[in-house]
């Protein structure tokens, strides 16, 4: 029953270990319902204030995505799904949420913890943010 209702699933990714977890486990659920994977990068903005002198630092995060996004491409097709990639700026949460709305996906699959500095005692707070605030399903990989 469940296999033909996932289709569509989001992977937030930001290259940290976790987020690599939660697209291993987004693989395996991948293969299950014959479903296909969006890796979903989002890079932080700035105030306009800092943008100057942020500029080479978003230059150097964006390659790094497309990296990440490479890597995430190879890990799919290695196990015979699906994977299309996506970067975008923004914040993390809203983008998150957004995206998944705006492209109907079935689930998020979402590490527990990635790269923020600000982590909460027991979830990342992206993937906490994105739990309360998500309409769609929300699979937290610890």
């Amino acid at each position: 029953m469940i296999r033909k209702k996932i289709k569509k699933i989001l992977v937030p990714i930001d290259g940290s270990k976790n987020s690599m977890r939660g697209l291993d486990e987004g693989i395996y659920l991948a293969r299950q319902c014959q479903a296909t994977i969006t890796g979903l990068y989002v890079i932080p903005i700035y105030p306009r204030n800092l943008a100057d002198a942020i500029m080479p630092f978003q230059i150097q995060l964006t390659n790094e995505a497309k990296t990440f996004m490479s890597n995430a491409k190879i890990r799919c097709a290695q196990k015979g799904v699906d994977f299309k990639s996506r970067i975008i700026f923004g914040n993390p949460t809203v983008e998150i949420d957004e995206f998944s709305r705006s492209g109907k996906f079935d689930i998020i699959v979402i590490g527990s913890r990635g790269q923020s500095g600000l982590k909460e005692v027991f979830l990342g707070s992206v993937a906490n943010a994105v739990i309360h605030k998500s309409k769609v399903p929300v699979l937290v990989v610890k």
